[in-house]
């Protein structure tokens, strides 16, 4: 058996490519059973999400492999095979082995590290297993994998440092402030990136949220899904001093939270520590509040400079999980082959044991017919001796017809014999 690893990803296939090949979840099941139809194929994983498509196979090696699954992929998603040949990767055996636990590490991710990857490629995993379309060969690699990356995790800096925007807003948060669970906050504008930011300040069990925005309907949305508060910007004036920590990113030409804003709030809360993080270009906080007593403002440019101290870190770090998945996929392949060698040795002793009920049922046939049973004793050893030693002897009488010295030693050496 062969495994394979075959798709496109963000650095191969641009989004307009990428959403065509996409599989939803309603289609992985009948994408499984389509694949499976083809003879050669004996399981797969399907993985589908906004940066990767791709397949993970255990098939059986023949010629045209690879022109045969890419026709596939082209087919049932309708698509030009030359509009999609020349962004497909292709990596088969140790390299697919190490491609996944890459993957599910997230060595390969448009974020280096980022942890989403592993919980996408189990659930992957886990249809194929529902729909039972695992082979053997691929259970026991994807649970690998999934070891590799808790390993990667335990043993490496990988994901130790934020290298997103928002998720560092709420890191900072919580260096500034011991829990986040009684602390008010500020949440300015309804983007992606603020949405991300309330999404991950619940994950630290933030439960005071306000989103302040210009239109009400813009934040409802999101704003049910964290049990946030609706404001406008308005109303930011009044509710300033509520704010133990203030984060905003819209799209205004001018500032706004200005100076004085934050002096008349500060005085409400009697000079208690407030933390700004503004992540607008242009900047929604004026640049002078920064000069207050107790105020931590940070800037995107703030941000970016320890997003790019921590993504060297991260690096550091992959050099370290790179060698792991080196090590892991190189034992993964030990197994592997080892399994050919217990299959064929199964085989080898079912044929024996095969032989050799023939063999009795023959014998004990002669003695319930009244034969002398010295005699058939001896026949029986005979006749089974010859049997068994048929193919191996015809084996080394055609090694050593073709002047084979190495094979021939191999095969004195599988049957006991002294080699010369």
């Amino acid at each position: 058996m062969t495994l394979l690893a075959l798709g496109v990803n963000y650095k191969t296939a641009p989004i307009t490519l990428r959403e065509r090949l996409t599989f939803g979840p309603e289609r992985i099941e009948h994408a499984l059973d389509n694949l499976l139809q083809q003879p050669f194929v004996h399981g797969g994983v399907v993985l589908s999400t906004c940066n990767r498509t791709e397949l993970y196979l255990c098939v059986e090696s023949q010629e045209s492999l690879q022109d045969q699954l890419i026709d596939w992929l082209c087919s049932y998603h309708r698509l030009n095979l030359n509009e999609v040949k020349a962004s497909i990767y292709w990596h088969q055996d140790n390299a697919a082995v190490s491609h996944l636990m890459r993957v599910t590490s997230g060595l390969d991710s448009l974020v280096l590290g980022e942890p989403q990857i592993l919980g996408q490629v189990k659930q992957a995993f886990s249809k194929s297993q529902h729909y039972k379309k695992l082979s053997s060969e691929l259970e026991r690699l994807f649970q690998r994998s999934f070891s590799v990356a808790k390993r990667i995790r335990t043993e490496t800096e990988i994901g130790a440092n934020a290298v997103s925007v928002a998720f560092l807003a709420c890191t900072l948060a919580r260096q500034i402030f011991e829990s986040l669970s009684e602390l008010h906050i500020l949440l300015v504008g309804a983007g992606e990136t603020i949405e991300l930011a309330a999404r991950h300040l619940c994950e630290h069990r933030a439960k005071h949220l306000i989103i302040a925005n210009r239109t009400r309907e813009r934040a409802s949305r999101f704003a049910k899904q964290v049990g946030a508060e609706i404001i406008t910007l308005a109303e930011i004036d009044t509710r300033l001093a509520e704010a133990d920590i203030v984060i905003s990113s819209t799209a205004s030409p001018l500032p706004i939270i200005g100076k004085g804003m934050v002096e008349r709030a500060m005085k409400a809360r009697r000079n208690k520590p407030m933390l700004l993080i503004d992540i607008a270009v242009p900047r929604d906080i004026e640049p002078d509040v920064d000069k207050l007593n107790n105020i931590y403002l940070y800037s995107v440019d703030d941000l970016h400079a320890i997003v790019q101290h921590n993504l060297e870190q991260r690096k550091m770090a992959a050099v370290q999980a790179e060698l792991i998945v080196e090590q892991e996929s190189a034992y993964f392949m030990d197994w592997l082959r080892s399994q050919s060698s217990v299959n064929t040795i199964r085989d080898y002793r079912s044929q024996a044991e095969q032989i050799r009920t023939e063999m009795v049922e023959k014998a004990l046939a002669s003695l319930r017919n009244g034969a002398d049973s010295e005699q058939v004793i001896n026949q029986l050893t005979y006749q089974l001796m010859n049997r068994l030693i048929h193919s191996p002897t015809k084996s080394l009488q055609q090694a050593a017809t073709d002047g084979d010295i190495h094979r021939l030693n191999i095969l004195k050496d599988s049957l006991g014999l002294e080699q010369n």
